[in-house]
């Protein structure tokens, strides 16, 4: 249920952050990003809030955030995994290590589990080509993998 943006608080460091950056040209995207920082996804309140105290229209604002992928609209899951889709990985199978993930979460892309914990993304490049396939949980990296291993590691995050 969406909330009025009049309801909707930006805790004070996003608002300093806000008034610092909305009279630089180009701020938009700096503002959008700790907006996703802070909330871990940009949600329709949170747009709305940002059109009033920036002065951008809404409109702007989500071609912005719907044209870049980093940017999120929906709540990501508490555990965040993003498979690496770069080139080394995805010559080294990231793709079965994407569609296992998936089915043993049964997730469809930009989904995120019922029980709020897990959600899937395929991500462009990591920067670690030397430990293809990986997939990235939260800030843990594990790399080098095979599909077999996904179950190993999803159950270390599994009620945590």
């Amino acid at each position: 249920m969406a909330q009025d943006v009049k309801d909707y608080t930006f805790p004070q460091e996003l608002l300093s952050f806000i008034d610092e950056w909305k009279v630089k040209p180009g701020s938009l995207i700096m503002i959008l990003h700790k907006t996703q920082e802070i909330f871990g996804y940009i949600s329709r309140p949170a747009a709305e809030q940002l059109a009033v105290l920036t002065g951008i229209s809404l409109a702007r604002i989500y071609g912005v955030v719907t044209f870049y992928h980093y940017f999120k609209t929906t709540k990501p899951g508490k555990h965040k995994i993003a498979v690496c889709m770069g080139t080394a990985c995805y010559l080294k199978g990231a793709q079965d290590l994407l569609d296992e993930s998936r089915k043993l979460l049964g997730l469809e892309p930009n989904g995120v589990t019922e029980d709020g914990q897990f959600s899937i993304d395929a991500v462009r490049c990591v920067g670690c080509c030397g430990l293809a396939p990986l997939l990235v949980v939260g800030t843990d990296t594990y790399g080098k993998l095979t599909k077999d291993m996904i179950p190993g590691i999803i159950d270390k995050y599994r009620n945590v």
